[in-house]
């Protein structure tokens, strides 16, 4: 496998892309503007800069160089020889739709799809496409390149075969992949939603500050990051997205979104990508 196509040039599609260039592959990166793609390359030249500063070694690539090896595009129809697609679209299900319509008119019927969602059934996104044994799960975590582990997540059809390339791709990425089954959230968003959404009731009940909260749970816990960072670093739009879903999906009252979660959003602030969330970021 050499050429992967990427969906979607936002902070995971971004990661995703630079990921896979990194370590050799040939990269094709589709959204929906050249304004979106520009600011894409931006973000993938600062994020290797700063990769190699974190990083510390003494034997990266050219940033340059690793650039060159993804293309920016708004066609899809340049992913016709793609041997695998990794899809990082926004937790909409008509988003999500025509993605996977278009995908499956034109990739080889032998190339394989990785969803990278939140929290939608790979199944169901499957039956969108006329190649169900080829739709697998994959939730990569963030930041993309810094991230060892990502939850891979088995659909009904989804064959062994798929698996199995799927695995050697991410093992190439330098990523362990852990394997569950299907239904809405799999593993981490099942629980990480319901630690973010009663974190931001806490704020709202004024029982504590975003900080406070935070605090709690990296010197207590020993997490590295506390739920409402993880909530700008995500999107307070894509949480509230996710907490709509899961709550359709299981008709449960304990992922009903937290209402100030939700005035934010409509506010318009999302977290670090609005330079506002929880947190200030200037």
């Amino acid at each position: 496998m050499n050429h992967v196509g990427v969906i979607g040039a936002g902070v995971m599609g971004c990661g995703v892309a630079q990921n896979l260039a990194q370590v050799g592959y040939s990269v094709t990166l589709v959204d929906l503007t050249e304004t979106i793609l520009e600011q894409a390359r931006e973000e993938i030249r600062n994020n290797l800069r700063f990769y190699a500063y974190y990083t510390k070694s003494e034997n990266h690539a050219d940033p340059e160089a690793i650039l060159s090896r993804i293309v920016f595009t708004t066609e899809y129809q340049q992913l016709a020889t793609a041997e695998a697609v990794i899809e990082n679209a926004p937790e909409k299900w008509a988003v999500k739709e025509s993605v996977y319509r278009s995908l499956d008119a034109i990739c080889s019927p032998d190339c394989i799809f990785l969803v990278n969602t939140s929290c939608i059934s790979i199944t169901k996104i499957a039956t969108l496409t006329s190649r169900p044994e080829r739709v697998i799960g994959t939730h990569f975590m963030n930041p993309v390149p810094l991230k060892d582990t990502i939850e891979s997540i088995r659909g009904y059809h989804t064959s062994d075969t798929t698996i199995a390339a799927t695995k050697e791709l991410l093992s190439r990425m330098g990523k362990e992949c852990v394997l569950v089954n299907d239904l809405p959230g799999f593993v981490s968003n099942r629980l990480s939603h319901l630690f973010m959404n009663e974190a931001a009731l806490v704020v709202q009940d004024q029982v504590a500050t975003p900080e406070e909260v935070d605090t709690i749970f990296k010197q207590c816990f020993g997490h590295k990051m506390g739920p409402l960072e993880t909530a700008d670093l995500i999107g307070l739009d894509t949480v509230v997205d996710s907490l709509k879903i899961l709550y359709e999906c299981y008709q449960d009252p304990k992922f009903r979104c937290c209402p100030m979660l939700q005035k934010m959003v409509d506010a318009g602030l999302l977290g670090r990508k609005s330079g506002r969330g929880f947190y200030t970021y200037q």
